[in-house]
């Protein structure tokens, strides 16, 4: 389960990282005016942003999904396992967003989305 705790951290800290990237060495920023200066940029900067916001939608389904696994005593290696691919899935999708790889970008979404099922799925198992 530690496994698991650690990955829902790490997953909560996804948008964090995407911003640090589209934030990254910045020139002209506006801490006054963050969100009209961010609707400005181009390039990495509004991939990287765009990552950002998606990793916000994407968060709650998967921490939802992981809780109610464990509510239902799904077992941790395969919870573990979901929640490691989740992970990952979200990591390099980030990557693929910011390295503008959109086919790859999007294997990745439906590799993490697929996890989040699959937790729902073999909570459902359990209870049944």
């Amino acid at each position: 389960m530690n496994i698991t705790y650690a990955c829902v951290l790490i997953a909560g800290l996804t948008p964090l990282i995407a911003v640090t990237i589209a934030k990254w060495k910045l020139s002209g920023y506006d801490n006054n005016n963050p969100r009209e200066w961010m609707a400005k940029q181009t390039g990495f900067r509004a991939r990287a942003y765009a990552a950002h916001q998606n990793c916000f939608e994407s968060f709650p389904f998967f921490a939802v999904a992981v809780i109610m696994a464990m509510m239902a005593g799904v077992e941790a290696n395969p919870l573990d396992l979901c929640s490691v691919i989740y992970v990952a899935a979200r990591l390099f999708y980030i990557l693929c967003y910011v390295k503008d790889l959109a086919t790859a970008r999007s294997i990745f979404w439906v590799v993490g989305y697929a996890s989040v099922i699959a937790l729902f799925v073999l909570g459902f198992q359990v209870v049944a």
